[in-house]
């Protein structure tokens, strides 16, 4: 199985890794609506049975959820994935999120205890709000690492920026961006920057929240509950909406001729680029995972990463 060494850390990483969005459940504004803890879990199992190794969550996923939810599923699994959570979104009694750097003490222990375990093998600030904020809440999460309740300290939606600010005062192992053949904009300067400095980079969404898996359709995203965020989102709108859906038409053409899906096509294509450690894979149950677990393995050729390019230039 392809592995990488992810940054400056001793993490070799499965190709893809699971990612917990959706199985926080629905009822926010940024949820994938309504799901069920037991395909949740079934999901995870499915996961680490294939060999996926590590596993990505966050508190604000379900408000604490999915880390309840990926503590019970990692119990009772074959083997003992690296888990990875984030910091900086909190929420208040009311349910309402905001982001935070002051707090990350108070985040660490919550998610030590959900997530059932005494270290966290990296730790991610999730996004660089409040700006002013960034340098005081990196040098606690350089002290978490120091204190050992943590292994590996990352970044997540970071600019070049921000990299550069938190970098001066502790080495940076990762950073997660979106990236798919929808969002380029890691590739002018956050990827070569990244590469630069040794900094490993899982990149997000690569099928873009569903949209390149190939079985999305128009009657789909017109029947999205109101709790989820695609609803709303820019590329699920006209015309974007039927552009996109083409291109995962193509992808199917490609995938066929390997007996795989439209889905693992997208993925290869993220991982096609040298800048990528591994990407991160949503899946909200066993039959998901079955679908994009060739991309494990799977690797494009030059001529069809070209391909596959040349027909996104073309259709604009």
């Amino acid at each position: 199985m392809n592995k990488k060494l992810l940054g400056n850390s001793d993490l070799y990483l499965s190709s893809i890794g699971l990612g917990t969005w959706a199985i926080g459940g629905g009822g926010l504004a940024s949820s994938w609506g309504p799901q069920d803890d037991n395909d949740s879990i079934a999901a995870i199992h499915r996961a680490i049975d294939l060999g996926i190794n590590w596993i990505d969550t966050a508190p604000v996923y379900g408000l604490g959820h999915a880390e309840e939810i990926v503590a019970k599923a990692v119990k009772t699994a074959s083997v003992k994935p690296y888990i990875f959570t984030k910091c900086s979104r909190t929420w208040n009694e009311k349910r309402e999120t905001g982001n935070s750097l002051k707090e990350i003490r108070r985040e660490i222990e919550e998610s030590l205890r959900r997530l059932q375990v005494d270290i966290i093998d990296l730790y991610q600030m999730h996004w660089p709000k409040p700006e002013e904020e960034i340098e005081e809440g990196w040098s606690v999460m350089a002290d978490l690492q120091k204190e050992g309740k943590v292994r590996w300290i990352g970044v997540s939606n970071f600019e070049v920026a921000h990299m550069e600010r938190v970098m001066k005062i502790a080495p940076i192992t990762s950073n997660q961006p979106p990236y798919s053949m929808i969002n380029r904009n890691i590739e002018l300067e956050i990827l070569p920057f990244c590469q630069q400095h040794h900094i490993g980079t899982i990149n997000y969404a690569p099928m873009h929240s569903g949209l390149l898996t190939g079985r999305m359709t128009k009657e789909r995203v017109a029947n999205f509950p109101e709790d989820d965020f695609r609803k709303r989102a820019k590329n699920y709108q006209e015309p974007l909406l039927s552009r996109n859906l083409a291109w995962a038409e193509f992808l199917k053409i490609v995938g066929a001729r390997h007996d795989v899906s439209a889905g693992v096509i997208a993925i290869a294509w993220t991982l096609h680029n040298p800048g990528i450690t591994a990407a991160i894979v949503g899946g909200r149950n066993a039959e998901q995972l079955d679908g994009v677990a060739p991309a494990l393995n799977f690797s494009l050729s030059d001529t069809e990463y070209t391909e596959i390019n040349a027909y996104i230039a073309s259709h604009p």
